[in-house]
């Protein structure tokens, strides 16, 4: 397999943008019934669970549990939200829709389908989060200027998970499938990723395998940048997210590819 760099080459941005754009004119069209999934969706956990549960916790390292609870939640939701799209969404392009073979038909070339649909998938992921970031400053929860570099570290894990979602729409045989990664792997990782309580309360055998799930690192950074206290050891977690999703669109791309022109 001939790896690829980490930022798409120059020569497949036309064709990708293309990919993009013609996702998100459908986004257009569909805007109301989306951003009820994308945005309302985990605004509701962040009243249920933030507000509701939050309400009968302690501090936690010197925060509130809203306070601990909302960092995880955006990178819960940078997550799911490209997951669900680079899976559900994709599968049926590939293989109902026909869609990626008429594009086939045009210059557009294999990898420009997959860097565009990668792109879009967490480019959806990013609107969800920027949408619970601007409800969410509403209530003070936002009120430090490291929600920046939180924000692109949040597509980071929004493209990590589409490249991932694509790895796993290469293996899938039928939408049942799915349940397979979604069950198995995304909602238990969800739940073991620091995301409703500290790491360091859980077995310390089930710490070390926390550690080893992507989406682990990602709520320790965002966390970090948001409570700013962004120390040197968080760029390991930045080196694993990197390295995570290099591995990812790698395989990602030659899966794809080879369904597309088998």
């Amino acid at each position: 397999m001939k790896l690829k760099p980490l930022f798409v080459p120059a020569k497949m941005e036309k064709g990708l943008l293309k990919v993009w754009k013609r996702n998100f004119f459908y986004f257009k069209k569909t805007i109301l019934v989306s951003l009820v999934w994308i945005v309302l969706e985990p605004l509701m956990y962040l009243g249920a669970i933030g507000y509701g549960l939050g309400s009968y916790v302690d501090i936690i390292g010197g925060k509130t549990f809203l306070e601990f609870f909302f960092p995880g939640l955006l990178a819960t939701t940078a997550m799911m939200v490209p997951f669900f799209e680079g899976t559900y969404a994709n599968f049926t392009k590939l293989t109902h829709q026909k869609i990626y073979t008429s594009m086939l038909l045009t210059p557009i070339e294999p990898d420009e389908i997959v860097y565009g649909e990668l792109l879009w998938c967490a480019t959806k992921g990013f609107f969800s989060i920027c949408g619970v970031l601007l409800v969410s400053a509403a209530f003070g929860l936002v009120n430090t200027w490291m929600v920046f570099p939180a924000m692109a570290v949040l597509f980071l894990i929004s493209w990590l998970f589409s490249c991932l979602a694509m790895v796993v729409t290469s293996l899938a045989r039928n939408y049942d499938s799915f349940v397979y990664a979604t069950s198995g792997f995304i909602i238990p990782m969800s739940l073991i990723a620091g995301t409703y309580f500290p790491i360091s309360n859980m077995p310390k055998i089930l710490q070390i395998f926390a550690y080893c799930l992507p989406l682990t690192h990602g709520v320790t950074v965002v966390r970090a940048l948001l409570n700013e206290n962004f120390e040197s050891i968080h760029f390991v977690s930045l080196a694993y997210l990197i390295l995570f999703s290099w591995v990812m669109m790698n395989l990602a791309t030659q899966r794809i590819h080879k369904k597309l022109i088998s």
